[in-house]
């Protein structure tokens, strides 16, 4: 009872009916919620009203059965203060009262629903905030469904045909030593183990697949041997198994590091000088002739061989010393590091001419980054969590930037693992990714890939072409049953298709921060909007101009298919959840 001791009015809303009802889910509001729970309506009932919104005509309904019924039945919540059955005109008050909070409520909630879910696009198409520097790439790392015979081979090189980018890097790794490494074995009594016979099938596939376009290579595994260890590090002798522990060591038996350079000068001379002389004397022939337009040196160093920043330094500038006798053209990215935000050190030491011998290049520097979710963290969260994370990478990329163009502004930076690894990526047993979070990691690179090229970076390379289970299923670009591409791949080839180096980025400004918008200008002149849905919900974005332009886009509905797209009516367009797209005005 309320303060007085008078009882409230009841009304029963047994003669509401269903349509009725679902009135009363149009108003979003604490006190009908507690009318509803009050009621005795079970959380299932109550979310399915909720839910269901409908028109004018069935709040016409609803009053016009309100006005029939008898006050008995459900309980308004305790603590608010309404007429009570005293007063003759508590009925019709009250009937006159709700129908009018559920008309109000329509239109309260449905305002703040378009609100919430829609956006504006302003762009001032007269001010150039940055000319871009950036190139859209990948990275394709040697694993054995790349291996001839594989029934995900010629789909997934078609693949990296069609995609058609530049400085695509190729990364021969740790955990497949016979797939990476060409001499296995120590040179002993006349003898070496130069094996290029597993090697080669994928190397030139690649070559193969991304002729025309310039390419990074990585052999990123020294061989074992050259490290001082307490006995010889084993590996498998099937190819395809995995070993987690081959990169042991952390001093070189040599210490001049000219048995580490001549094994790079050999490796390189084999795919560009059509073979080399090995440390007898004996000629080894290819026949390649194939031109590596950057050689990175080494991968992670901060974790493979825990090289220190002066280690690091010194091997490089050994490797490339003697590379650049081989391949006088040839250009070279170092680092690799997989935590820049841990390791500034690296750079600073790095980046200092004063700690390399003269003449030595410092071309390219190179870092990595990946969104990573705790393992409690459903797709719903992680949606935040990625999105996050990269800002704050972005954050680190700022504080490289300063030392890099206070020491060595001439050197360029590719971030060229960039992407996103699931909780418990490797365990084993089969995997199930849904769907959405394909959209999502694409989301991320394409929001990533717009603000780096904001900050004048060069190059953006999404990781990796190709993961399975066991091998970071959560950053393939493909699926590792069939080869076809992803959401993932979609979005890169949908960026590369419109934009790259001298487009003009344009003064942008959007009304919410949950959708990214870019406008710029073309090489040949065209004005386009990249947006890109950091939520899983609809957003309907206003773009002035767009109407009789046309959209392209990738979202949870072409998912495995390339982006749909077709002409614009308005000057506005719907953006599915963690969608990207393109919109090219009509102008």
């Amino acid at each position: 009872m309320p303060a007085g001791g008078k009882s409230l009015a009841r009304v029963d809303t047994s003669a509401i009916g269903h349509r009725g009802r679902r009135v009363l889910g149009l108003t979003a509001c604490p006190l009908m919620m507690e009318v509803l729970r009050a009621n005795e309506v079970r959380p299932a009932a109550r979310r399915r009203i909720w839910a269901n919104r409908r028109g004018l005509r069935a709040g016409t309904q609803a009053k016009a059965a309100l006005d029939r019924t008898e006050c008995d039945g459900i309980c308004y919540p305790p603590n608010r203060e309404y007429l009570s059955e005293g007063d003759p005109m508590t009925k019709r008050r009250l009937i006159d009262a709700l129908f009018s909070l559920v008309l109000l409520s329509m239109v309260v909630c449905g305002a703040i629903q378009a609100a919430e879910n829609s956006a504006q696009v302003t762009v001032d198409w007269s001010k150039v905030s940055r000319v871009s520097k950036m190139t859209p790439t990948y990275q394709v790392v040697v694993n054995p469904p790349l291996r001839r015979g594989s029934t995900i081979h010629d789909p997934v090189f078609r693949a990296v045909h069609d995609l058609g980018c530049d400085v695509v890097r190729y990364v021969p790794w740790l955990p497949y030593p016979k797939l990476a490494v060409a001499e296995l074995e120590p040179p002993k009594d006349g003898k070496t183990s130069w094996d290029f016979s597993l090697i080669d099938p994928m190397t030139v596939d690649f070559l193969e697949a991304t002729s025309g376009h310039s390419v990074m290579l990585n052999f990123s595994t020294i061989p074992q041997w050259m490290f001082k260890t307490p006995k010889p590090v084993p590996y498998p002798d099937d190819p395809d198994q995995p070993v987690w522990d081959y990169t042991q060591g952390t001093e070189l038996r040599d210490p001049s590091m000219k048995e580490l350079a001549d094994y790079y000068a050999r490796l390189v001379s084999w795919y560009t000088l059509g073979g080399f002389k090995d440390e007898y004397g004996v000629s080894h022939k290819s026949s390649h002739h194939y031109k590596i337009d950057y050689w990175e040196v080494f991968n992670e160093v901060e974790g493979e061989h825990a090289m220190t920043p002066k280690q690091y330094t010194d091997r490089y500038d050994a490797v490339v010393e003697a590379l650049h006798r081989v391949a006088p053209h040839m250009k070279f990215a170092g680092l690799a590091l997989g935590g820049p935000s841990r390791d500034a050190e690296y750079f600073e030491y790095f980046l200092n001419h004063a700690h390399h011998k003269a003449g030595i290049p410092l071309d390219m520097i190179t870092y990595h980054f990946y969104a990573t979710p705790s393992a409690d963290q459903t797709p719903e969260i992680q949606q935040y969590t990625f999105f996050e994370q990269a800002d704050h990478f972005l954050d680190t990329v700022r504080y490289v930037e300063s030392i890099r163009q206070r020491l060595s502004p001439q050197t360029q930076t590719d971030i060229n693992e960039l992407g996103s690894i699931a909780a418990n990526d490797n365990k084993s047993g089969p995997r199930v990714i849904p769907n959405s979070y394909w959209n999502l990691s694409g989301a991320l690179y394409a929001y990533v890939y717009a603000e780096l090229a904001r900050m004048g970076i060069e190059y953006a390379g999404e990781s990796q072409l190709v993961g399975y289970p066991t091998q970071y299923p959560s950053v393939s670009m493909v699926d590792w049953v069939t080869g076809q591409p992803n959401a993932r791949y979609w979005v890169l080839k949908l960026l590369h298709d419109n934009f790259g180096p001298g487009d003009k980025l344009m003064d942008t400004r959007i009304n919410t921060s949950y959708v990214y918008a870019r406008g710029m200008v073309t090489r040949d002149g065209k004005h386009k909007v990249l947006l890109v849905n950091k939520r899983d919900r609809t957003f309907v974005v206003s773009v002035p101009g767009a109407a009789t332009g046309h959209v392209a886009v990738v979202d949870q509905q072409t998912a495995f298919q390339p982006p749909a797209g077709g002409q614009l009516r308005r000057d506005e367009v719907t953006l599915g959840g963690l969608a990207v797209a393109v919109v090219t005005l009509a102008k």
